[in-house]
């Protein structure tokens, strides 16, 4: 569930996590009563550790939930707020927008209680202005939201602006400080822009740790490779053999992300530019294969693109 707030005269949004209030309650079980700090700390590193996988700063990140934890900043943690705190990290976002807090393309972390957190609010909070329900793609022409979109989106020079952001995004997904993440839907509706025109991801339930999808993989029973798709689509082959998912997803964040810039970003570019950009994008989009064995053409591929576009609006007033 999502509310529109005001925070210290600021729009906010307001997510809360509540889905099954039986479970939800359970959540604060934990800590007990009489656990130290040192247990604590214990506790949190053995979940995240859970959550994102061996990861060498998983002692920072703890270091974050813990001062995050003081809510009233009198240099302790209450029962209360360890509990608080605990279970806000079983929501999936929550622990997203922890971990991406230093970085400028997610929304920043206002306050929580409970399950309910505040971020701040994301000015355009979806790539296009205007999104049609799917229950209406049978009465609307494609063509149509086209149009309405190219008609209603912002000049060029910004949304190359907000793409080199998205790029950028997409190298702190991939191989950061706590792990590689998947963008396991990645549709328009999951990428916003500030009034800056600085990308931001309003929605990051659909960003999922490297860890949590090979957990879901791993042993699951396929005759097709779609047997094998968490989310929407984070798509991993299927052992025919076996008759079980191969753990490794195929088709990397930068080609999705690509798919979506060929829409945002190639109409009303500028003519001398088109040609180069098409060909980037369709290279970008057709990107596939096991991560660990395309890193160096992954990251190829990304500086070339964001060198076109920054080369383009660099010395304009967009940059």
């Amino acid at each position: 569930m999502v509310y529109s707030a005001v925070w210290k005269g600021k729009a906010a949004v307001v997510k809360c996590g509540l889905n099954d209030a039986q479970r939800d309650a359970s959540l604060y079980d934990k800590p007990t009563r009489g656990t130290s700090m040192d247990e604590f700390k214990e506790m949190l590193h053995s979940f995240l550790k859970n959550s994102l996988g061996e990861q060498s700063s998983l002692g920072s990140l703890v270091s974050r939930v813990v001062s995050l934890a003081d809510v009233n900043g009198d240099g302790k943690v209450s029962l209360a707020e360890a509990k608080s705190v605990w279970s806000l990290l079983h929501i999936n976002e929550f622990v997203l927008t922890l971990v991406l807090q230093d970085k400028e393309h997610a929304p920043r972390l206002l306050g929580f209680c409970g399950q309910l957190y505040t971020t701040e609010h994301v000015a355009h909070n979806t790539l296009f202005s205007v999104n049609i329900p799917s229950w209406l793609h049978h009465l609307v022409p494609v063509a149509l939201s086209s149009s309405l979109n190219h008609w209603l989106a912002p000049a060029w020079p910004r949304r190359a602006r907000v793409a080199i952001g998205l790029l950028e995004m997409v190298e702190e997904l991939f191989h950061g400080a706590y792990g590689t993440f998947y963008m396991c839907d990645a549709s328009p509706q999951r990428v916003g822009y500030s009034t800056s025109y600085d990308c931001k991801m309003p929605d990051l339930e659909s960003v999922v740790p490297e860890a949590a999808v090979q957990a879901f993989l791993k042993g699951r029973a396929c005759q097709v490779n779609t047997d094998c798709t968490f989310g929407s689509d984070c798509t991993a082959t299927c052992d025919r053999l076996a008759k079980q998912c191969n753990t490794e997803v195929v088709r990397p964040n930068l080609a999705k992300v690509c798919a979506l810039l060929k829409d945002f970003l190639f109409f009303g570019a500028p003519s001398d530019l088109k040609d180069d950009l098409d060909k980037q994008l369709r290279t970008c989009m057709t990107l596939s294969g096991l991560a660990s064995q395309m890193e160096v053409h992954h990251s190829l591929v990304l500086n070339n693109l964001k060198t076109l576009l920054w080369k383009k609006i660099s010395d304009t007033r967009y940059s």
